[in-house]
């Protein structure tokens, strides 16, 4: 029986990663679990990046904000994307799996900007990485596995952390 979601046919993965070992764990699962060794699956590795804080000339205190600030604040942001995007790369050549790898970086609220790239590439899999919060952190915070599961149009893998690695 063919189906969609056979190892023989072509699928896009979309794994969240970001600074967590739980979204690197969930990548790491999604290589030994979802992708089969010569498979023609593309691996997106989507990272989204907080949004922008809103500059004014002054802060509360009145202080100005001068453009050196601003500029090595931009510059932490892209070396934070930098040293996830290489991790994941890490995990990936250390799984012996031979996949094509897209790089998206998005910016905004995770969960909006997950669900809005996950539906537009029309992916065939979400794979995110559970923080473990406990019930009254998610109750405060909100999960954005738990909200992504709700508002995108294909199956959500939620790995659930483990401390073994």
């Amino acid at each position: 029986m063919e189906g969609k979601y056979m190892k023989n046919t072509e699928s896009k993965i979309v794994v969240a990663v970001d600074e967590s070992k739980e979204s690197m764990q969930a990548l790491s699962w999604c290589l030994s679990n979802l992708v089969s060794h010569n498979s023609r699956n593309t691996l997106v590795l989507l990272y989204v990046k907080p949004p922008p804080p809103v500059y004014t000339s002054f802060d509360a205190a009145g202080y100005v904000f001068s453009s050196d600030i601003i500029s090595a604040l931009e510059k932490y942001g892209s070396d934070l994307v930098n040293s996830v995007m290489t991790r994941a790369e890490s995990v990936i050549r250390s799984s012996g799996t031979n996949i094509n790898v897209e790089k998206i970086t998005g910016s905004g609220e995770a969960k909006d900007v997950i669900c809005s790239i996950v539906n537009k590439l029309g992916a065939d899999t979400l794979v995110m990485g559970s923080h473990g919060y406990g019930f009254f952190k998610r109750a405060l915070l909100g999960s954005v596995s738990d909200y992504c599961a709700k508002h995108v149009k294909c199956p959500v893998v939620i790995v659930k952390h483990t401390d073994d690695k």
